[in-house]
């Protein structure tokens, strides 16, 4: 059997910069979202885009919440999750509720008009290291994209709405968060793998693609 695959990027990179092992792929779609566009818009935009064709799905950091949303009207054949931003299936881990707890904290200075507040506190959380006066100019506009980009969390992704779909979950095994939620996906039925040394973008791992490939086996399914 062979299957369509869709590319949901997080955050930062898109296209193929995004998912560097895919390299002259056919039958291959990278979403990209408009920068403005609410989880709600995403998940609508996902349905329309897959358009009740069979697929596998790929989904980095917070472009696995409209993933999630969507499943049950998505015809998935599998779902590889990298380091996927479900922040709600682990709400009460220590780690989870001190990111949240910071993030809102920052964001609140952001809604007051305080944008030099909300980097100070939320760059070393994200990026390490101080807020830094000498560098602010050069850092606004990331500074600007942070303070109004979707939160993670919030959006109603509950334990149990992947059960059933074929799950392969990659984490970089560097930050407590995302190897907590995990775990919670583990503990539902997915396949988790570590690999270390690419912090939130296991993706750019050379070990990667063979774990792809390990998942893909199982699934019997195989790329035109």
């Amino acid at each position: 059997m062979t299957l369509r695959r869709l590319y949901v990027h997080g955050a930062g990179r898109r296209g193929d910069a995004a998912w560097p092992h895919v390299t002259g792929a056919r039958e291959v779609d990278f979403v990209s979202f408009p920068n403005a566009s609410s989880i709600a818009a995403q998940v609508e935009k996902l349905i329309a885009l897959c358009g009740g064709e069979r697929m596998l799905i790929f989904a980095h950091s917070i472009g696995a919440v409209p993933v999630v949303l969507a499943a049950d009207r998505l015809d998935i054949a599998g779902l590889v999750l990298v380091e996927p931003a479900l922040y709600d299936l682990a709400r009460g881990e220590e780690a989870i509720e001190r990111h949240i707890a910071i993030v809102t904290e920052a964001r609140s200075q952001a809604d007051n008009g305080d944008l030099v507040a909300f980097w100070a506190i939320l760059r070393p959380l994200m990026f390490g290291g101080p807020f830094e006066p000498a560098t602010w100019d050069d850092e606004r506009p990331l500074a600007e994209h942070w303070a109004s980009t979707n939160l993670p969390w919030g959006h109603g992704v509950r334990a149990g709405m992947l059960r059933g779909i074929p799950t392969l979950v990659a984490t970089g095994g560097w930050n407590a968060e995302y190897e907590r939620i995990a775990a919670r996906l583990a503990s539902d039925g997915a396949t988790h793998v570590v690999l270390e040394g690419f912090a939130h973008r296991p993706q750019d791992s050379p070990s990667f693609g063979a774990a792809v490939a390990d998942f893909k086996r199982d699934l019997a399914v195989s790329d035109r």
